[in-house]
């Protein structure tokens, strides 16, 4: 198992900033593709912006459990987790944290829902539940142990093991389905549905209604998330930030103008107000939901 780790020594009354990623045992990474641990003490209070990511999210938190003041489905009521499975989605998340937070956060495939979960990814569109609702005494042994784990690789180490003896194919996902998922993510979200429906031979139609149940997406939401996933992880990753033009270009987006409206729909900020939120500077929270950190590697299927 490989690492990127920054870490910080736990001492009474200093700060602590903790960010460890790694990737899966090679057996799980059709499922997933990366391994986040976090634990963070001393910040001030403030809210998260779980962001819009082309991966399902399932965190288990190690002390403190998570606020979510707000979920990307306006309806859904705020609520406390101590484990949560959050679906793909196109507004953010808020999550409220007091000055401290630490856990594991799991970056799922959606098409690798059904093996895990034993239900589509579609199911869990645009909301957060409890991970015991879909994995039942799983999630909550799972949480059990990781706590009780001496560092971040064991930690590592005990999802590895639980998660291969959980999955367990349950039904097929269309390759149309797969192969439109992936063209899209090869693409970068720069491919138009109507070229996609004609690679797999259906309809326009019918390729929605089949993506959706699976990923939780239409193509075309679908491809929004993915282009804004990677313009908000390079405005991270470089010092000085590129200049938004450009960005705009890279990323495949009309122009500035494009861009800037893309962020506020998918984050609720514009991109320079999001970056001084929340971009990779020391003493701001991250890793939640696919918050800010910068790029990173990226392990895709």
């Amino acid at each position: 198992m490989s690492t990127d780790a920054t870490e910080a020594a736990d001492a009474p009354g200093e700060m602590v900033d903790e960010a460890v990623r790694a990737r899966p045992a090679g057996a799980l990474r059709p499922y997933l593709a990366r391994y986040t641990g976090y634990r963070q003490r001393g910040l001030a209070p403030a809210v998260h912006r779980g962001l819009p990511s082309p991966y399902l999210t399932f965190i288990l938190t190690l002390d403190e459990p998570l606020v979510i003041s707000g979920h990307p489905d306006p309806a859904q009521p705020a609520g406390i987790y101590p484990t949560l499975l959050g679906g793909l989605h196109t507004t953010p998340a808020l999550i409220r944290h007091d000055g401290a937070q630490s856990g594991v956060q799991v970056a799922v495939h959606p098409l690798a829902a059904r093996a895990l979960f034993g239900l589509p990814a579609g199911e869990l569109a645009g909301i957060d539940v409890p991970a015991e609702e879909v994995l039942g005494r799983l999630a909550a042994q799972v949480r059990e142990r990781l706590r009780e784990a001496r560092d971040w690789p064991e930690r590592f180490a005990v999802l590895d093991g639980a998660l291969l003896r959980a999955a367990r194919p349950s039904g097929q996902v269309p390759p149309e389905v797969a192969w439109a998922w992936r063209a899209l993510r090869r693409s970068g979200g720069a491919l138009p549905v109507a070229e996609l429906a004609r690679e797999t031979g259906w309809s326009a139609r019918h390729l929605q209604d089949r993506f959706r149940r699976e990923t939780g997406l239409t193509p075309k939401a679908a491809a929004r998330v993915i282009r804004f996933d990677r313009a908000r992880r390079l405005l991270a990753a470089a010092s000085p930030p590129p200049r938004l033009a450009e960005l705009a270009v890279r990323c495949g987006y009309f122009d500035q103008a494009h861009l800037a409206r893309e962020f506020r729909a998918l984050a609720g900020l514009p991109p320079s107000g999001w970056l001084a939120a929340e971009g990779p500077a020391d003493g701001k929270f991250r890793n939640v939901q696919g918050g800010a950190g910068g790029p990173g590697a990226e392990w895709q299927e």
